[in-house]
């Protein structure tokens, strides 16, 4: 009988080397062989999950061998949320597209808000999405996810939200009545040398 040190040194050895269903169909024939408890001292041994082992195991006997070149059952794998939650590409860029900057032609946009903070929103509105699937989502809707770099400290007017808002209206109202607009950033400098 083998020893749990033996299969974790076995396994370091090997495992690297398989791709992801061919690990589960080791784990899950020395699981078969090893008899009772065996899953659980493979599963310690390989640093996995015992349902993986259990998967490998299913695989084993289910014994229909996949098309070349795939590793799992067409299907397989955990579905994107714009599947699973079709609406919420739409509200998000609801949210986004009031504080979106940037020249909407330019290749670079970004919003002012955070992905952590478009999550919470999200959420608010009945979605399940975390920050990081959010990240994803603005990257392949062409944000960049750059974080901000501020080089002069300063305090910002309190009313800065409500100026952008109000700008962004402006511009959408002008936009609508097909009134061409200019947008120009002008930055006050404080010499610091003084």
């Amino acid at each position: 009988m083998t020893t749990e040190d033996e299969l974790r040194q076995r396994y370091t050895r090997l495992l690297p080397h398989l791709h992801e269903r061919s690990r589960r169909l080791v784990l899950g024939a020395d699981a078969l062989e090893a008899g009772w408890g065996g899953v659980s001292r493979v599963a310690r041994a390989a640093g996995v999950s015992r349902d993986t082992v259990y998967a490998g195991m299913r695989d084993l006997a289910a014994g229909a061998p996949l098309a070349d070149g795939w590793i799992r059952r067409p299907g397989g794998g955990r579905k994107r949320i714009e599947e699973t939650q079709p609406a919420i590409r739409t509200a998000l860029e609801a949210l986004i597209e009031p504080v979106t900057r940037g020249d909407p032609d330019s290749p670079l946009r970004w919003t002012s808000k955070s992905c952590v903070k478009l999550a919470q929103e999200l959420q608010a509105q009945g979605f399940t999405v975390c920050d990081e699937t959010v990240r994803r989502m603005l990257h392949d809707l062409g944000y960049s996810l750059q974080a901000p770099a501020k080089v002069l400290e300063g305090e910002d007017h309190p009313d800065r939200d409500e100026q952008f808002a109000h700008l962004h209206d402006t511009v959408q109202a002008l936009q609508a009545a097909a009134v061409p607009v200019i947008s120009v950033d002008g930055k006050k400098r404080i010499d610091r040398r003084v």
